[in-house]
């Protein structure tokens, strides 16, 4: 069984020096399993209670940080 984690956000858009931009706040984890028959599942695990339309996910970040992402 192989595990893979993606790191879950919530797209955040504001205004900076006149353009819009787009950061990442973390929300949660997902989990990607591969069960002993090939199937893939995702489990979602949620840091708190969100209230929002769109998630995003990404894989971590190379050096574990699990803070603020912004792409």
């Amino acid at each position: 069984m192989s595990n893979k984690m993606f790191t879950l956000t919530v797209p955040v858009t504001f205004k900076k020096d006149g353009k819009d931009q787009t950061s990442f706040r973390r929300v949660g984890a997902v989990f990607e399993n591969t069960r002993e028959n090939g199937e893939t599942v995702l489990s979602v695990k949620l840091d708190f209670p969100v209230a929002v339309t769109e998630l995003v996910a990404f894989p971590p970040k190379a050096d574990g940080d699990d803070g603020q992402i912004t792409e």
